[in-house]
């Protein structure tokens, strides 16, 4: 292998390496630019199911868009099983959810405004 050869190999391998590394970027929005209120990731829901020892709830849901998810109805983890008391069936609700570990688990859960 020629010193060019090996040269645009490594080349090669180190964008290959970079760049998906770009869409991790963070941003800060500039001086007079306003960062999006969180409530901007907050899904609408409708409480179908609570289970509470399982520490699990099944919600009717829009789309998700931190998530790029279309709405449907699912059963959610719940990270803190304390938020399901506050709950009942028919419940408008708007909730929070994160993928950790290969699982939809709601951070926030609240009723809608």
């Amino acid at each position: 292998m020629t010193t060019i050869q090996r040269l645009l190999t490594i080349s090669a391998l180190a964008m290959g390496l970079a760049l998906p590394m770009a869409g991790h970027a963070q941003v800060s929005p500039s001086p007079g630019q306003v960062a999006a209120p969180a409530s901007d990731s907050m899904t609408d829901g409708e409480v179908k199911k609570i289970d509470p020892d399982n520490g699990k709830v099944t919600l009717k849901h829009g789309d998700i868009k931190n998530l790029d998810m279309p709405g449907m109805t699912m059963v959610f983890t719940v990270r803190d099983k304390g938020q399901l008391t506050k709950l009942k069936l028919g419940d408008k609700v708007q909730f929070m959810v994160v993928q950790e570990g290969g699982k939809m688990v709601v951070t926030d859960i609240q009723p809608a405004r």
